[in-house]
């Protein structure tokens, strides 16, 4: 009787669970048997495992083979078992040391030829086996890099079973013949879902320039106070205004990802299929903009078997953009309600249950009636009141409470569109006040587990950081009409900190307060929006 084990990873939502893999020999009927929780995709391993010891040149042993996957109570799915199936059976039948593998961790899809195919999701792999306390894992060669953006793991990467049975046994590593340049590499199809990026409308890189929009000074000011404390959004106006032009150039101006953000965007796209090949690590905000006809899934997370991630965390530490927010189902707006407050979202299905980062910024885009020319003067908007109270409330109370600024987006004028007004600022040099705000409020929250001003719990901001003497007067006044709920409060609270650091003042006075409120009702209050852009 021969019996070895080896490691590989489940991945649960983003997060992962070290599985043990067992093999077990023993006289009788030669047959394979695979138990514990398996899916459909892990039990054709048998076949492609079997195929590719044959083919690298190993005996596959005539006995009676048991292979378990422990803990039996997890599902496992997907091909990355591969791996660890071929090198735990190939310990039983003695080919390879099994102490030499008892503590290794091995991810990756063996063809039938016993080349070592990439599989998605190594990075939050690879984090799960480093938190279990594994230091060592074997990955196919082209997701090396992605795993060893882990620190404290020593990564190797293979390109065939022939070379990890070489490795590990002590012999010459065979050369395995290298993709030809300019060629496609079939492999690399493992990494890549289609579609499942361009689904969500998502965008990672440089993004358009704020210089190409025309005049909007008021949306500009909202989009940098958006940004350096990362609140939510809502640009209101007429079709044609330039609402989506200002959301697509907030990614631009946002600063780049720390290393702890940019790892755990990282991992979310690398379970999703949409990490580019190449580049293991995404340190840009990403930027997703679903269609208005996304269901509740695709939005949130959801699917068969154990939820998937959804848009909202494809957004994770970036943008989540919704034009023709009105048009959205009810249902998939109010659903935004609870990841807008807690930065996660927990999706439960028969299968499981799934906690997904979701921690985002939200901009929304809505027309003022159906038709969208309410408020355009002369225009002969024809939708009857009844429809317009309809239209716009589909974006419930709820939702815009938790949303800090609302901007009207006026119609350009023709002197910006031709120029006369001249050129407005670009991406990058807004950008860096930006990141000068975001540097003012990093120190102030240093020692707390807060990292922006939208983070910060309102009881804090009441008691621990307070406003200059008399500043939220108005704001208090506003309150006491009803105009303003304590929510809404807190949140002119973090808007006016935000204003206040990229002016660099110590804290907010009444006339940051004042910018914040007009900015959060969207109700003018004189020339603050003029006042506070010469002041940030």
């Amino acid at each position: 009787m021969g019996f070895a084990r080896a490691c590989s990873v489940a991945l649960v939502g983003v997060d992962g669970v070290v599985v043990e893999v067992q093999a077990d020999l023993e006289p009788g009927i030669a047959a394979f048997t695979l138990v514990g929780l398996p899916d459909k995709s892990l039990v054709e391993s048998r076949d492609r495992v079997r195929a590719a010891v044959v083919n690298s040149g190993a005996e596959w042993p005539q006995k009676k083979l048991t292979v378990g996957l422990s803990p039996a109570s997890v599902p496992k799915s997907g091909s990355g078992f591969d791996l660890a199936v071929a090198c735990a059976v190939l310990g039983a039948a003695e080919r390879i040391d099994p102490k030499e593998i008892a503590d290794l961790v091995l991810i990756g899809e063996l063809g039938l030829d016993g080349r070592v195919r990439p599989v998605r999701g190594i990075l939050p792999a690879v984090l799960a086996a480093a938190e279990a306390g594994y230091s060592q894992v074997v990955v196919p060669e082209q997701t090396a890099g992605e795993a060893s953006l882990v620190p404290g793991v020593s990564v190797l990467g293979v390109r065939s079973l022939r070379q990890l049975i070489a490795v590990l046994t002590g012999e010459p590593v065979p050369d395995e013949a290298a993709p030809v340049a300019g060629r496609p590499d079939p492999i690399l199809a493992g990494l890549m879902v289609p579609g499942a990026g361009a689904g969500a409308g998502l965008a990672l890189g440089a993004g358009p320039d704020l210089a190409d929009v025309a005049g909007q000074p008021a949306a500009r000011k909202a989009l940098e106070v958006a940004a350096a404390g990362a609140h939510h959004l809502l640009l209101h106006g007429p079709p044609g205004a330039g609402k989506t032009m200002l959301a697509e150039r907030l990614p631009g101006v946002l600063p780049p990802l720390t290393r702890h953000e940019s790892l755990e965007v990282t991992a979310v796209h690398s379970v999703v299929g949409i990490l580019p090949p190449g580049e293991p690590l995404i340190g840009t905000a990403p930027y997703c903009a679903p269609h208005h006809s996304a269901t509740m899934q695709s939005l949130i997370g959801g699917g068969n078997g154990l939820p998937r991630p959804g848009a909202v965390s494809l957004a994770h530490r970036g943008v989540l953009f919704l034009d023709e927010a009105p048009e959205f189902s009810v249902r998939v707006l109010d659903a935004l309600r609870q990841p807008l407050e807690s930065g996660h979202v927990v999706v439960a299905r028969s299968a499981g249950v799934v906690r997904l980062p979701a921690r985002f910024l939200m901009a929304l885009a809505a027309n003022p009636c159906p038709c969208g020319r309410r408020t355009m003067n002369g225009s002969g908007c024809e939708c009857p009141p009844s429809m317009v109270r309809r239209y716009q409330s589909r974006l419930s109370g709820p939702l815009l409470d938790r949303v800090d600024l609302r901007v009207e987006v006026e119609p350009v004028r023709r002197s910006d569109l031709m120029g006369q007004g001249g050129a407005g600022e670009s991406s990058a040099a807004v950008a860096v006040r930006v990141r000068e705000g975001r540097e003012r409020a990093a120190a102030r929250l240093a020692g707390t587990p807060w990292a922006t001003n939208s983070e910060v719990p309102g009881h804090e901001l009441r008691t621990r950081w307070t406003a200059a003497p008399g500043a939220l007067a108005v704001a208090e006044r506003d309150m006491e009409r009803g105009l303003l709920t304590a929510r809404g409060l807190d949140r002119v609270l973090r808007v006016a900190w935000t204003v206040a650091d990229l002016a660099g003042r110590d804290r907010p006075g009444a006339q940051d307060v004042g910018l914040a409120l007009q900015l959060r009702t969207g109700v003018d209050r004189g020339a603050l929006l003029a006042a506070g852009k010469d002041a940030g």
